[in-house]
């Protein structure tokens, strides 16, 4: 593994049933590992677990949100929390089960030769379990639709299990981000692009979540190909879309 202090991001909206048992497994996996629970306030008392956890394990951090702001800016917070406590490698994943912890070590390992190293279901030997035909067309299509809008040259552009060099979220401007939802996997690629990143992808295969219900429903899915067009015309015009939390 390359040396460096990693962190895992895990951001939580009732999510209490997944938790835990996935820190205990992502730290068999990735001993050295830190976490830190983004919880949205949940009713479920996901938060409340979080800080239980965090006393009894220095390796687990918990932040507070006052609300449902977001995935992406729920993501954003995390990556401050990487740059600001000096980590090295910050490794974003869904908190529940979607992601298998066992992907972790490929996934840090291909640090020694990339910026961002992207968990694929879309290259050879990834996949996504139980997906009807509706659904993995929906996927394929909003990638393709990226590829071509944003100039990304990777397969799997809207998936979240990802590591990221820090040293190179470090030359972004975290706060010039315009989506605030699921449309943030895609802009940070993007934005990740456009500062010279190197990007590397492993297969995985994506599970169906062990407990709770999936939080993608149409307004978001509507909200994210907004988004993604003003980054386009961004992109192919030069022209900066402005966030609604620089306005």
């Amino acid at each position: 593994m390359p040396p460096g202090r990693v962190l895992v991001i895990l951001c939580t909206y009732n999510e209490r049933g997944n938790l835990v048992n996935l820190i205990p497994e992502i730290h068999s996996f990735l001993p050295q590992a830190e976490v830190v629970v983004v919880d949205d306030n949940s009713p479920d008392g996901t938060g409340q677990v979080a800080d239980e956890m965090s006393q009894k394990d220095p390796r687990i951090h918990a932040m507070h949100r006052p609300g449902k702001l977001g995935l992406g800016t729920a993501t954003l917070a995390g990556l401050q929390f990487a740059i600001d406590h000096d980590f090295d490698y910050v490794i974003n994943m869904d908190a529940d089960f979607s992601h298998h912890p066992r992907y972790l070590p490929a996934l840090l390992y291909l640090m020694y030769s990339a910026d961002v190293s992207i968990g694929s279901r879309y290259i050879r030997g990834g996949g996504a379990a139980g997906w009807g035909l509706h659904r993995r067309l929906m996927s394929r299509g909003i990638n393709t639709y990226a590829r071509w809008l944003l100039w990304l040259s990777t397969q799997d552009n809207s998936g979240s299990f990802r590591c990221y060099r820090v040293a190179k979220l470090r030359e972004l401007d975290l706060g010039k981000f315009v989506a605030r939802g699921y449309a943030f996997q895609e802009e940070i690629l993007y934005r990740c692009r456009r500062v010279g990143c190197r990007f590397i992808e492993t297969p995985i295969q994506f599970e169906d979540r062990r407990y709770g219900t999936t939080k993608i429903n149409r307004a978001e899915a509507v909200a994210a190909l907004i988004v993604l067009f003003r980054l386009g015309l961004e992109n192919l015009m030069g022209v900066p879309v402005v966030s609604s939390r620089q306005q």
